[in-house]
């Protein structure tokens, strides 16, 4: 049985993880774009994720981050205010707009995002990463998704 974390066995890193996602999505759409955000911010630093896994069986996994993920729930105008800070503070972000619900692949995706201007930007999710400070504060006053 494995246990929870504690305040002194837990490590406590400088860098930060935090997925933003719209809260009036359907269920499906927030997995799905927790998703694709997840997938951004592993390739925001060479740090960023952690090392291969291998069970007791000599099976190879890959890797997973190495820190957590914290995971919050915002309506559009609070991830409207979130991806200004974000912006304003130049940490590593990735996006996610309700065009890209509509898309196929990658390269749509990039044609959708491109097609609009920042301040008209759709957004259903965001993702940031950076130094621990940086990032409280462009999520502050948002919600942990529950």
């Amino acid at each position: 049985m494995t246990t929870a974390p504690t305040a002194t066995t837990a490590p406590r890193f400088d860098t930060k993880i935090a997925v933003i996602v719209r809260d009036d999505l359907a269920d499906w759409q927030k997995l799905n774009v927790t998703a694709f955000l997840a997938s951004g911010i592993a390739h925001a630093s060479d740090d960023v994720m952690g090392k291969r896994y291998e069970d007791a069986s000599g099976n190879d996994y890959l890797p997973l981050f190495r820190e957590p993920v914290w995971c919050f729930t915002a309506d559009a105008g609070s991830l409207a205010r979130t991806h200004a800070r974000a912006l304003s503070r130049a940490v590593p972000t990735a996006l996610y707009t309700a065009d890209m619900f509509t898309t196929g692949n990658d390269d749509d995706n990039r044609a959708a995002v491109r097609a609009v201007t920042t301040d008209h930007l759709d957004l259903v999710g965001l993702a940031v990463y950076g130094p621990r400070g940086i990032i409280d504060k462009i999520t502050k006053g948002l919600k942990l998704h529950g």
